[in-house]
C-alpha cells in the first residue's frame, strides 16, 4: 500500500518501510509521528481526500537527526574590494514509514 502525504509543506508519495529526510521535526529518535493522508493507493483501488482521506494515517518513525549539504553563499561589490561567504546546514530528520492505515 502506498500513501500519498502532505508533510513539511510538500506531498510525498511513501510505502511502508521507507526511509525520507524532512525539515526538522520535533522528537527523539525512536519517537513516532504522524502524518494526515491525502490519498490512498493499493493496487488499483485508489481513495482519494477532500482533502484529506478519513481516518487514514501514516506512522514513522524519528531514525536520526542531523544536517543537510552545505549551502555557500557569496556577497559582492565590484570596485569596493567587498567579499563576504556564507555558509548554511539546514537542521534535517531522517524518518522511516513503519505503517500506513486505511480509515
Amino acid at each position: 500500500m502506498e500513501a500519498i502525504v502532505r508533510a513539511d509543506g510538500r506531498q510525498m508519495r511513501l510505502v511502508e518501510g521507507q526511509e525520507f529526510e524532512m525539515n526538522s521535526v520535533a522528537g527523539e529518535p525512536g519517537d513516532t509521528v504522524t502524518f494526515e493522508v491525502l490519498m490512498l493507493l493499493d493496487g488499483d483501488d485508489v481513495t482519494v481526500g477532500t482533502p484529506v482521506v478519513q481516518g487514514a494515517a501514516l506512522e514513522a518513525r524519528i531514525a536520526q537527526h542531523g544536517r543537510g549539504p552545505k549551502l555557500r553563499f557569496m556577497k559582492y561589490k565590484s570596485k569596493v574590494r567587498y567579499r563576504r561567504i556564507l555558509g548554511h546546514h539546514q537542521p534535517v530528520t531522517r524518518l522511516v514509514v513503519e505503517s500506513i492505515t486505511r480509515g
